[in-house]
């Protein structure tokens, strides 16, 4: 157990939430999505990510509701267990351990107490058995389940591989080019095998299963991209399949909708086709869906259907076959040549997504804000093929300028493009400002604004490192073309170099006053004003591999890794050598709001962390075995309000936080907070009611949802209850009872009418009086309501001016203030 207060390792985002098939909640509110080690709970409505569940230790496999309570959740894991959520509340009920590997899931409603698992044989590599296990019941929460009954031998490991049928008759499992199908009451295994010669282009490896929900059909998806009906499979002979085929590739998921009359189905084309009836000929589609199907989920009435793509997005879509939302996660990209940047209006990340686009990844939602598109040419999937991508990018001080350099996968001779964007406020978005053609005649290895948050646009600057042993200084310059319609534009000021060393690294002290530009070898450090060379640092062997100045009390060292393992720290008031330190560091992160700098090793195939200031060559913090894998980059990303640290030795985190990410692509980072006290407030907040489908015989039926709350209602109107609101226990009984188990109608006729019945309510002699004297006074009232209104206009103003707020008076004050208005006091006047 971690200690409060204790520092944690967690993954906060980045994790492919496609590891399972997405499901739907009962009401079709909300979608939970495999992701990582944790299950997430998004809105359907907004997107939002409500829940973040977690508990298990490894990948989560396979999620499931509860076919016998719509409100619990199963998860598996390659932990070995199998976890009972309640997903409303982020809970876990129950945990049951098998023991082995979990690799898929299946809760059909037809076994009551018990689950279905992919594990693997015992003793014998890549085979994999389906299982049942059956959940013990007992009072605590941690429980063995060790009763395993072997279904299946010989199944894939995928989801994907394996379906029931209809009411949970049988079993379907594929693998290879062999289809076999277990009746559970016969205890009956037949097996179907297609050829296994490649033939015009053919491959009948099977990809997928699927099973009809009301008809003994069985749908199989194929490397070819065909995909097969099978029929009559109750006889190992006389079988019968059909043949639909419109995908060029491998058929990656199928899905049946609830009553089975279409099909549906997705591929390697990022188009999702609907087939009707099972008929090659009638068929729809919705193309355009970005990246590659991986998984389609339907929900249980029907109206909605997901996809989940390999770029970590999840497609929400209409029964019509309309898209309707996307909920795109962070994008893992083949490699993230950009390196990690925040945006300083948002506070994203901001790092390498599709193929030459730039993704601004939101780290409170773990959801992507936008793409921009950076390269600006369409992508084309084909190995061997050389194509431009996106390389480095850097933001100003204030997020007004965005700096961006693409080159093509030429090795010797590159095709370089420097591109500055500015921040349109009306169109909130960057937009291009100048484009340099091949700014340096070999890789740009590194560029960095000067960042001077007090001065304007004037002082900005620019600076580009090559391997053209040169750098660069680009600044802004009026812009005479009219036909640009714009006022600036950048170009090249100033070009400097070192001994024809290859330029590697160059980073601004923090006034700007100052450039470090690193040579191989060298670090020299050039006045920002004049350009002179003011001194320059060694400390062989090794090429310096990272370089960043100290900020506020430490802004006059100067810090460097190379990568023969040292880091160095050198003063520049005295031009010496003040430290040095026998690492192999891979990442050096300063914090931009305090001193602390962040350096991550690797020795030994283990990542750790050592957080120290210049001024002081002893670390204030050290974390040994940081994670699994190996860290590849980091980001200090400020707070927007300083984090309130009781312990002394995790102070350095106050002001900004640390982000890591890994050569897995996994976003990690490090908190005093448990997972719950992480999680934003809105989403620790579900609107819990009835998580069932509204239908429109509910609706008729009065199922209505309040529309306004009950201290908005006018207190002088008076409030008019509908018995059709109050749902009575006979509609209620209605509606809930399963249809097969309900009497006759005839019987319920008599009990559902009087149900809707208004009953007469006995009213006391004194209400009946009262209405009579009102009805009596009906026409009182109207002559006096002029005198009345003026009389109440009167009265407001006086009290107004007594800085009070008058009080409403009830309809008996106001006809007993009538009554003493209309009484005649003449006779007072004799006195």
């Amino acid at each position: 157990m971690v200690s409060p207060g204790a520092l944690r390792v967690v993954r906060c985002g980045g994790s492919a939430l496609r590891g399972a098939r997405a499901v739907f909640s009962a009401d079709c509110r909300y979608l939970l999505c495999a992701s990582g080690d944790f299950v997430k709970v998004y809105s359907v409505n907004t997107e939002e990510t409500l829940r973040l569940m977690g508990g298990h230790a490894d990948l989560v496999t396979g999620i499931q509701l509860n076919p016998h309570n719509h409100m619990q959740l199963y998860s598996s894991s390659l932990d070995g267990t199998i976890k009972l959520w309640d997903f409303m509340d982020g809970i876990p009920i129950k945990t049951f351990t098998v023991g082995s590997k979990l690799l898929a899931l299946y809760t059909p409603a037809s076994a009551e107490d018990s689950v279905f698992v992919v594990i693997p044989k015992k003793g014998e590599r890549d085979t994999f058995q389906l299982v049942s296990v059956k959940l013990t019941k007992g009072a605590g929460q941690d429980l063995e389940a060790k009763e395993l009954s072997v279904v299946l031998d010989g199944v894939g490991a995928s989801m994907k591989h394996i379906a029931f049928g209809r009411e949970g008759a049988y079993v379907a499992s594929v693998k290879d080019v062999n289809l076999q199908v277990y009746f559970f009451k016969r205890k009956l295994l037949n097996r179907f095998s297609l050829s296994t010669m490649k033939t015009k282009g053919g491959d009948n490896h099977f990809s997928c299963v699927v099973c009809h929900p009301t008809e003994d059909c069985i749908a199989t998806g194929h490397a070819d991209g065909k995909i097969r009906l099978w029929r009559n499979f109750h006889h190992r002979k006389e079988y019968t399949y059909s043949t639909l085929h419109w995908h060029h590739d491998i058929v990656m998921d199928l899905a049946f909708s609830v009553e089975g009359t279409r099909l549906l189905s997705g591929g390697v084309e990022s188009v999702l086709v609907q087939w009707h009836n099972e008929s090659s000929c009638q068929k729809d589609f919705l193309p355009r869906l970005g990246s590659p199907i991986e998984y389609i989920s339907m929900s249980s009435d029907g109206a909605l259907c997901c996809t989940l793509h390999t770029d970590n997005r999840i497609t929400i879509i209409n029964s019509n076959l309309r898209f309707s939302r996307s909920i795109q996660g962070l994008i893992k990209s083949r490699d993230v040549k950009t390196g990690l940047a925040v945006d300083p209006r948002t506070k994203a990340l901001v790092l390498n997504g599709e193929p030459g686009h730039l993704q601004f990844y939101s780290l409170q939602s773990d959801q992507q804000l936008f793409s921009l598109d950076i390269v600006q040419r369409q992508y084309i999937h084909q190995a061997g093929l050389k194509q431009s991508d996106l390389v480095k990018v850097a933001f100003s001080a204030q997020g007004t300028w965005l700096a961006t350099v693409e080159e093509s996968e030429e090795v010797t001779d590159p095709e370089l493009q420097l591109k500055l964007w500015f921040y349109h406020e009306e169109m909130q978005s960057f937009q291009l400002n100048t484009r340099i053609n091949t700014p340096h005649d070999n890789h740009i290895t590194d560029m960095c604004f000067r960042d001077m948050d007090e001065l304007g646009d004037d002082s900005l600057i620019l600076v580009t490192t090559g391997r053209d042993c040169v750098f660069k200084v680009w600044v802004m310059v009026e812009d005479t073309d009219p036909e640009t319609q714009q006022s600036v534009s950048w170009s090249c000021d100033f070009v400097g170099s070192y001994h024809n060393y290859q330029a590697t690294n160059c980073c601004f002290s923090e006034d700007g006053s100052l450039l470090a530009v690193s040579f191989e070898e060298t670090v020299t450090v050039w006045d920002s004003l004049t350009w002179d060379l003011k001194c320059t640092f060694c400390h062989p062997p090794g090429n310096i591999r990272n370089i960043c100045f100290g900020r506020l009390t430490c802004s006059k060292y100067l810090i460097g890794a190379t990568d023969y393992g040292f880091l160095c720290c050198w003063n520049l008031l005295t031009c010496a050598l003040e430290w040095s330190a026998h690492l192999n560091v891979v990442v050096l992160q300063p914090d931009p709001l305090s001193e602390h700098i962040a350096a991550v090793s690797w020795l030994s195939k283990e990542s750790s962390l050592f957080v120290f200031k210049p001024n002081e060559p002893r670390p204030i913090y050290i974390q040994r075995n940081l994670c699994k894998e190996k860290i590849l980059l980091a980001a200090f990303v400020p707070r927007d309000e300083p984090e309130i640290i009781s312990s002394e030795k995790y102070l350095w985190l106050r002001k900004s936080q640390l982000f890591f990410l890994t050569d897995t692509q996994e976003l990690m980072t490090l908190s005093t907070k448990s997972l719950e006290e992480r999680l934003t407030p809105s989403s620790k907040q579900l609107a819990v009611e009835e998580s069932l489908p509204v239908t429109p015989f509910s609706l008729l039926l009065g199922k209505h949802r309040h529309q306004q709350a009950q201290e908005d209602i006018d207190p002088g109107k008076p409030v008019v209850h509908n018995k059709q609101e109050q749902a009575s226990p006979a509609v209620k009984e209605l509606l809930h009872t399963p249809a097969h188990i309900l009497p006759s109608a005839s019987f319920l006729c008599t009990i559902f009418i009087n149900s809707l019945l208004i009953s007469k309510e006995n009213k006391s002699a004194e209400e009946v009086a009262d209405e009579v004297e009102m009805e009596s006074e009906k026409a009182e009232d109207d002559s006096d309501e002029e005198d009345a209104t003026e009389m109440e206009q009167e009265d407001t103003s006086h009290m107004e001016l007594l800085g009070e707020m008058t009080c409403k008076l009830s309809k008996s004050q106001e006809k007993e203030l009538r009554k003493i208005r209309k009484t005649d006091y003449s006779w007072i006047s004799a006195f």
